[in-house]
């Protein structure tokens, strides 16, 4: 599996957006604010107020500034509060930005923040009858670690190769050319964690 390095910017800013919604609503508690006074005060629509907090919307800078000025913050005291509100990073199973890779045989969600530099990655491989994930070797000490939660896989790790069942680990080099192979019938999901050096 190639690990995608560059921060992806669209996922960091929907993480922002889903901690500004819930910033919004948490000053305009404290307030006592109705989401009629918040429009007022700040000139932004009930409707989008709304959506923000239900962390529906995407407000562009105008909209979140006309915003901080309602609460009396500066922008920049409004958007790195928000990004700092909660120590908790979810991940929602639907979140498409999450999924790494999809096709018939084989399917990849990244289970591990997408918005930080890290020197590990956790993913979820879902690979279909008949599906392999084949990698080429990662940096140099890189290994990974794999658990079945269903199904039955062959790991291929340089010429070594051994078979798993439910509820089996292993963990290989991954700085070898390296495999994950469905090596039953139906579908095999597995967890994969990547630990770079």
């Amino acid at each position: 599996m190639t690990p995608a390095k560059k921060k992806p910017v669209r996922a960091e800013a929907e993480a922002i957006n889903e901690n500004l919604g819930r910033r919004v609503k948490k000053l305009r508690a404290e307030r006592g604010w109705s989401l009629e006074e918040l429009a007022t005060a700040s000139g932004v629509s009930r409707s989008m107020l709304s959506e923000i907090e239900r962390e529906n919307a995407n407000p562009t800078l105008s909209v979140t500034y006309r915003i901080s000025q309602a609460f009396g913050l500066t922008l920049h005291d409004l958007i790195e509060t928000a990004q700092a509100a909660s120590s908790i990073q979810i991940i929602r199973a639907t979140a498409r930005t999450q999924i790494f890779r999809s096709d018939r045989l084989c399917q990849i969600r990244t289970l591990s923040p997408l918005n930080f530099e890290k020197d590990v990655e956790f993913y979820e491989v879902i690979l279909r009858e008949g599906g392999a994930l084949h990698s080429q070797p990662h940096y140099e000490g890189t290994r990974e670690f794999l658990t079945v939660v269903h199904g039955h896989v062959a790991v291929e790790s340089g010429t070594d190769r051994d078979e798993l069942k439910k509820s089996d680990s292993a963990t290989y080099r991954a700085d070898v050319p390296h495999a994950i192979v469905n090596a039953g019938k139906g579908e095999a999901v597995v967890f994969l964690v990547v630990i770079y050096r």
